[in-house]
């Protein structure tokens, strides 16, 4: 982009030259305004204007405006005089500087005021700019070097004022700009090196980088400008080369503004032009009743929890529940730090992020309560359980495993399966902080004081301790009953379908008004019956009006289908509309703009999930599975256990699918398939996973250290020494998912039912189908050899 010191003379020309051309095309006067005659009525006290003409019509209104409004008690018409002066000193500047009244250009003293800004003017002034700086006689004064310069505005006027910065930039004979916006790939609001003032990050993919290292390179000492729609949003200096793609932003914004920017530059590069057409206020979907109703429960949860950990591990359940808390406060605080909004899948990767925190405790506690059980003294067990030998190997498998999955579901998917990733990666890393540095603090430092701390209380001691179940053995019958549901469900799946909700279908969305403030959720109760599921139902501007969206019918057309389903709305409205109502008042009607109650507005809208983005969320599963797989490989090294964890997964999913597809019409609350049920079913693979390694890794533990055993008894003996471990983590998961399901809102049964079913299939299938399929492909290779 151009700076002031390379426009300053142009603007100088410019304006010049405005004065010509506009002169050329009016009249000349004299004095620019001349008026023939005035007369005074010398006999009153007050000056009255019998008769002003002019030979400008440019300024008779200016001119009548100013002088009707003059009184004054003196009998020779000074203060008109001096009022006329000013009018004739002001019309003389605008024709003399038709440019610079409008435009203030910044023209420098010195190398010490060059600025990216060429002018500034108000807002009001800026179409009447954009008219002068287009005219052929005044672009042709530009320098040969200018000749494709777009003189484009900034974003949004500065500050408490309605002064609106101008900026030149380069363009050339396609108008195709350097670089543009496909290649950035991401961009985010962060802070300085000091944690003050806001700034943007942006980095850019491959291609970019190489591009934006050439021109920050060229350009170096120089502004280049951030352009989206043809408005600037940032012209920042470019102190030197950015060989990386990793660029940061800083220009004096607000918060606000650094995230307008970075969001700016994430859209990237759109087909079309992009303008806010309609904006409106509209209520959270869950409804407040069930955002109160779903944190109180939420509370109840993980209450239940923290007394489930000191009643299995006494003391030591104290610091589990302590780094817990702990945990949760660090996740709240990162997504507080991060600006983000908490969606169902956040609140999904909050739950499973509790889920591995309380996981990493119980492995850790488990190991030691095993030390101490092989004579170890209290400190000895204690450094073997937080080892790698011990819990660690375990927790960091796990971990990584699920990590990966988060990283992966990131970078491929979108919306809900980002929101889903970005929690599930914080609440990992937090957990593993919070298990490993500050639950072994307060362990240690408890030992020290007291060495007789046991990790159990006189009811849970000997628990889940000297159990041999031979799981191989049964897993013929757990083929068979996986096999039957699965088949079931497939049929099922091809016969009944899924409950597609709004998100994939698209629905009708009205715009209801009452004559007094309502409730949603009881509204959507109301409703339930009647569409056959309860529809979205969102406040929309006050409390008394509401938009409600349902995919009742949304594939059949025609006038008939409309009314059946405004008849349906109205009879399960009438209980909240005032008596008399008829279904023709309920109606919109297009004639009567004062409408009371009613239908204000009808629309039929798309899905929100787009194919792009079901697409995506396929892929992102997938990527995430192959992942997994390869590491496992690689920790491992056999890929029967990867085979065994990934086949799990599939199972798993497969049976929460058929569930669904069985009941949605049986069970007393919506089971639809909407972004939620996405959320849910990543949980699931994140849970199943986790689950599974944890299994895995005990299972080659016991390879290692007891190679003469035959493989079967290793795999029991693996299985049945972390039973305890699971069933803890499956329990602590369950009662917050079913406290939430049984006390939380409605609006949510049907994710959190989608969640329990996982948990419940994941930790059979780690017992009943990971681990006998990974056997069973071992052996059966070990006879081929």
């Amino acid at each position: 982009m151009y700076d002031n010191t390379e426009t300053a003379n142009f603007f100088i020309q410019a304006n010049t030259k405005l004065a010509e051309i506009l002169k050329s095309k009016t009249t000349k006067v004299t004095d620019t305004t001349e008026i023939d005659t005035i007369k005074v009525d010398s006999t009153t006290n007050n000056s009255k204007i019998d008769e002003v003409e002019t030979d400008s019509t440019a300024t008779d209104s200016k001119i009548d405006d100013l002088l009707g409004e003059v009184e004054t008690d003196s009998t020779d018409g000074s203060q008109i005089d001096d009022l006329l002066g000013k009018v004739q000193d002001s019309v003389d500047t605008e024709a003399a500087n038709p440019l610079f009244s409008k435009l203030y250009p910044s023209i420098p003293q010195n190398q010490n005021q060059r600025s990216s800004v060429v002018g500034s003017a108000s807002v009001k002034d800026t179409a009447l700019v954009n008219k002068y700086l287009a005219m052929k006689e005044v672009r042709a004064l530009l320098p040969s070097n200018m000749v494709y310069v777009k003189f484009l505005w900034d974003a949004k006027p500065s500050k408490d004022s309605e002064v609106i910065s101008l900026y030149a930039i380069k363009s050339n004979r396609e108008d195709v700009a350097p670089i543009e916006g496909d290649v950035v790939s991401d961009a985010s609001q962060v802070f300085d090196q000091l944690g003050i003032n806001p700034e943007v990050s942006m980095s850019m993919n491959s291609k970019g980088s190489k591009l934006w290292a050439k021109m920050t390179e060229k350009n170096t000492g120089k502004f280049v400008a951030v352009v989206l729609d043809n408005f600037v949003y940032s012209a920042p200096n470019v102190n030197g080369a950015i060989p990386n793609g990793k660029t940061s932003i800083s220009g004096g914004f607000s918060i606000e503004e650094a995230q307008d920017l970075a969001n700016a530059l994430k859209s990237g590069k759109l087909p079309a032009s992009a303008r806010i057409i309609q904006s409106n206020i509209v209520g959270p979907s869950l409804g407040q009743e069930a955002i109160n109703s779903s944190a109180i429960a939420f509370g109840i949860a993980l209450l239940l929890v923290l007394i489930w950990m000191v009643f299995y591990y006494g003391k030591a359940g104290v610091f589990a529940d302590i780094a817990l808390i702990v945990n949760i406060i660090f996740i709240f605080g990162v997504l507080t730090a991060f600006g983000a909004v908490l969606t169902l899948s956040g609140v999904a990767g909050i739950i499973i992020t509790i889920g591995m925190s309380v996981d990493a405790n119980v492995i850790i506690y488990e190991r030691i309560k095993e030390a101490l059980h092989r004579g170890k003294n209290l400190k000895a067990a204690i450094s073997e359980g937080f080892s790698f030998k011990g819990a660690l190997s375990a927790i960091i498998d796990a971990n990584i495993t699920t990590f990966l999955t988060g990283v992966i579901l990131y970078i491929f998917g979108s919306g809900p399966i980002r929101g889903f990733a970005t929690t599930l990666m914080i609440g990992i890393a937090t957990s593993l902080i919070t298990a490993i540095f500050i639950t072994r603090l307060f362990v240690e430092w408890h030992a020290d004081k007291d060495r007789s701390m046991t990790f159990n209380t006189g009811i849970t001691k000997g628990w889940f301790q000297n159990i041999k179940i031979d799981f191989l053995k049964k897993r013929k019958l757990a083929y068979i009953i996986s096999g039957i549901i699965i088949a079931v469900g497939i049929g099922s799946l091809a016969t009944n379908g899924l409950n597609f909700g709004v998100d994939f279908k698209g629905g009708r969305t009205y715009t209801v008004r009452f004559d007094q403030d309502v409730s949603p959720t009881e509204v959507a109760n109301s409703l339930k019956d009647g569409f056959k599921s309860a529809p979205e139902v969102k406040t929309f501007g006050n409390s008394n009006q509401l938009k409600i969206t349902t995919a009742f019918k949304i594939d059949d057309e025609g006038i008939t289908v409309d009314d059946e389903v405004q008849e349906i709305l109205f009879n399960g409205l009438q209980s909240y509309l005032p008596d008399g109502t008829t279904i023709n008042d309920f109606k919109i009607t297009a004639n009567d703009h004062d409408q009371k109650v009613g239908i204000m507005e009808s629309i039929k809208v798309g899905p929100t999930i787009a194919d792009d983005i079901k697409q995506a969320a396929i892929w992102a599963i997938l990527g995430s599975l192959l992942v997994v797989f390869l590491y496992i490989l690689l920790r491992f090294r056999k890929w029967q256990y990867s085979l065994g964890a990934v086949a799990a997964v599939f199972h798993d999913v497969l049976i929460v699918l058929a569930i669904f597809s069985l009941f949605h019409n049986v069970l007393p609350f919506d089971m639809e398939i909407g972004q939620s049920f996405i959320a849910a079913l990543l949980t699931v693979v994140g849970y199943s996973l986790n689950d599974t390694v944890v299994i895995f890794d005990r299972i080659r533990e016991f390879t290692n250290d007891h190679s003469s055993w035959p493989f079967a008894k290793i795999v029991n003996a693996g299985l049945s020494s972390t039973l305890g471990r699971t069933i803890n983590t499956s329990l602590t998961t369950l009662l917050v998912l079913l406290s939430i399901f049984l006390f939380g809102g409605d609006s949510i049964k049907g994710f959190m039912f989608a969640m329990i079913i996982g948990v419940v299939v994941g930790t059979y299938s780690s017992l009943f189908v990971a681990s006998p399929i990974m056997y069973y492909t071992t052996k059966k290779l070990s006879k081929k050899e």
